[in-house]
């Protein structure tokens, strides 16, 4: 690949047709992310899209971009891994609320630790599409689907209440059917230097249709909102009547790969006979 002079957002989409049913909101979140690699102007050879499985996973198929569809959950611990060994790269993780949040939700916790240059997109139908409608972990309590015939018994999970309570450095959310705002928000988290969450609202116009409620609970976050106070971003995530779009939180503090890189370049040489010597 080429460096792009002045791309646009056709620079970063493949040749490859998306998948997806008439009016999923992945469409709009692919639409976002182009606009906001392009808005960069990153190199398409220099980032790196890697997704895992489900309906929004099949992402890196349909960008220009390096990509990587691992395995179901994985998406995070390879992202990490290969910024840790290519911290030069641009690296983006995508997949759905039941990759990140229910098979994937370890790996959620030890990537907000170690606060590693990556940006995190999760598409949020509140429903698994790909296996044709089952309740997921963001799915609302007393939801039926196929997989709970009488309702959903257990809580709804909150993605952006957990970011902030993980100490996740940058928190945002957007929405699917507002593509220019969610471009913004991932130019701002591409352009982050740690580990950036953005939740992004993706209805499922087959099994779960939130179009409508969605389009009457999304509300931009206030204008005075502090980004710098967690408590306040907390509040506004725990808000039950309205969907609060835009950045919650964001806070500059080392990373994990920039430590490690660092520490290497300072690295002395290691005599194993002496190591060996201490523990005998």
């Amino acid at each position: 690949m080429q460096a792009v002079i002045n791309p646009t957002p056709k620079d970063y989409k493949s040749e490859v047709k998306p998948t997806w049913c008439p009016g999923c909101g992945d469409f709009g979140v692919l639409n976002a992310t182009l606009r906001g690699l392009a808005g960069m102007k990153l190199s398409p050879d220099q980032t790196v899209v890697i997704s895992g499985i489900g309906c929004s996973s099949r992402f890196p198929h349909f960008m220009k971009t390096f990509g990587f569809h691992s395995v179901h959950g994985r998406a995070l611990p390879v992202a990490q891994g290969l910024k840790m060994a290519r911290p030069d790269l641009t690296v983006v993780a995508v997949g759905g609320d039941g990759d990140f949040f229910s098979i994937g939700a370890g790996h959620l916790i030890h990537a907000a630790l170690r606060n590693i240059d990556i940006t995190v997109v999760v598409m949020d139908n509140e429903i698994y599409g790909l296996t044709k409608g089952q309740t997921s972990p963001t799915s609302p309590h007393g939801h039926v689907t196929k997989s709970t015939p009488y309702g959903l018994l257990a809580s709804q999970f909150n993605p952006i209440a957990t970011a902030l309570s993980l100490n996740v450095s940058f928190v945002a959310r957007g929405y699917s059917a507002k593509p220019k705002d969610l471009a913004a928000l991932i130019e701002k988290g591409i352009q982050h230097k740690g580990f950036a969450f953005i939740h992004a609202l993706s209805p499922c116009p087959t099994f779960y249709h939130t179009f409508d409620a969605w389009d009457a609970a999304v509300t931009s976050i206030p204008g005075d909102h502090n980004t710098q106070d967690r408590n306040s971003a907390l509040a506004l995530a725990l808000e039950t009547e309205k969907q609060f779009t835009g950045l919650f939180y964001q806070e500059e503090r080392p990373t994990m790969d920039q430590a490690a890189h660092a520490q290497m370049l300072q690295a002395k040489s290691f005599d194993i006979n002496q190591y060996m010597q201490r523990y005998a």
